[in-house]
């Protein structure tokens, strides 16, 4: 196997290119939040620049501090496309372990993880969060810290990929726009390491929850939007088939403020839509419902527990299901109805989700597994939403092992669904 020593300092390797990459040469020690960030900005004639070409990076060496195992940590910022076709650009933040594993063709292993970072505030995006509120537990959700959970990748000797994939608008809901930053985002590492000699690599796209959506929308995305890039398998644990379909059920939960998010950012890229949603707004709350975009996504989360976000509206619900609105979810929020995924897929869920019901996922599977689409699904007896995150874990992990040590083969039968009970709380007792 060719040596990876180079990815320790992937910065210089970027420089030495012809590549026309910006590299930043000053440490990342104490880091701004990217709306006060000059480095999140787009470099002259970059919309020339095609998806997936690297714009910037820098070394995130304050990260390295944070999350243990990783030996190198990179921001990149790249070329992409939003959700109406404009020319975008995202950040993706990659990781590299102590020790790098080889599966026995020689390949090394990288994994995107699309994190659930559901919000419309563009300073909570991964890139930045991941040195603050990212590192730490929700205890009152029940949600360990996401570093924990990049630690546990990298012991495995995975490179690690978290784009911020809902881009420099914050676009939460806008599926087209969360895959294609995703696409883009392994293109721009591809890209980088094709500056080295390297023995090849197996991708893997894996999301849950809000980070479904993205992941999804990836699979779906991949065989129009990059079908140049080579993706080995997807997992997708709680998928989110439409969020607009749960609007009630986000509504008055520990989680309702999720929805101010999910209304500001679906419309962020759609400006007839977000004037309409706007004009909705009871006067006198309006202020306050626009606050979203300034607020930290747990700060958002917790001032909004529990509460009636229709009463933001003068008309209540109704006026969120109005035509505009609803063409537009139509476009964003419904998974399953693009492109067939071509890559092997794992789905797992819990059958009693409290917010994304299993009927749903359900029909996506059946349906896309009708056009060919290889799909593992196992609907979980046990526990919810929340839960599944830990139960489902050492299934996900399974299946990515047998992708990365390229043992997994394609069953007979495409669709092959199956309920298991997987309780790892009754495990630890």
């Amino acid at each position: 196997m060719a040596s990876l020593e180079w990815l320790l300092d992937l910065r210089a390797v970027a420089k030495a290119s012809s590549s026309g990459i910006i590299t930043d040469d000053a440490p990342l020690e104490n880091q701004l939040p990217p709306s006060k960030d000059p480095w999140y900005s787009a470099p002259d004639d970059w919309e020339i620049r095609q998806p997936g070409d690297v714009l910037r990076i820098r070394s995130a060496s304050n990260l390295t501090n944070v999350v243990e195992g990783s030996a190198a940590v990179y921001h990149i910022l790249y070329r992409s496309t939003d959700s109406r076709g404009q020319a975008s650009w995202a950040v993706t933040t990659l990781f590299v372990p102590n020790s790098f594993y080889c599966s026995p063709s020689g390949k090394a292993a990288i994994l995107s993880y699309q994190f659930a970072y559901n919000t419309c505030n563009v300073d909570s995006g991964p890139s930045f969060a991941l040195s603050g509120v990212m590192a730490k537990s929700e205890p009152n959700l029940g949600i360990k810290s996401s570093t924990s959970l990049i630690t546990e990748m990298l012991s495995f000797g995975w490179i690690i990929n978290t784009p911020d994939h809902l881009g420099p608008t914050a676009a939460f809901g806008a599926s087209v726009q969360a895959g294609r930053a995703s696409l883009d985002a392994l293109r721009a590492v591809h890209r980088l390491f094709n500056l080295r000699k390297h023995p090849g690599f197996n991708t893997a796209i894996w999301g849950y929850s809000g980070g479904s959506i993205a992941t999804f929308a990836a699979a779906e995305l991949q065989p129009s939007y990059s079908p140049d890039l080579s993706i080995s398998a997807a997992v997708v644990g709680g998928l989110v088939d439409d969020i607009s379909t749960a609007l009630d059920k986000i509504n008055r939960s520990p989680i309702a403020g999720t929805l101010i998010a999910l209304l500001i950012g679906i419309t962020a890229q759609y400006p007839e839509a977000r004037a309409y949603l706007e004009s909705c707004l009871v006067p006198e709350m309006k202020d306050e419902f626009m606050a979203a975009v300034n607020t930290e996504v747990t700060q958002n989360v917790g001032k909004y527990a529990g509460k009636d976000i229709y009463t933001f509206f003068k008309g209540g619900s109704a006026e969120l299901r109005a035509p505009i609105l609803q063409e537009l979810y139509n476009k964003q929020a419904k998974l399953g109805y693009r492109d067939t995924p071509t890559m092997p897929m794992f789905l797992y869920k819990a059958i009693q989700d409290q917010f994304c019901t299993i009927d749903l996922t359900d029909a996506t599977v059946d349906r896309l597994c009708e056009k060919g689409a290889d799909i593992k699904f196992e609907r979980n007896t046990v526990g919810n939403h929340v839960s599944e995150i830990d139960n489902g874990k050492p299934r996900a992990f399974g299946f990515l092992r047998s992708i990365f040590d390229e043992s997994y083969k394609s069953p007979a039968s495409k669709r092959n669904v199956v309920d298991v009970t997987a309780d790892v709380s009754s495990q630890n007792k």
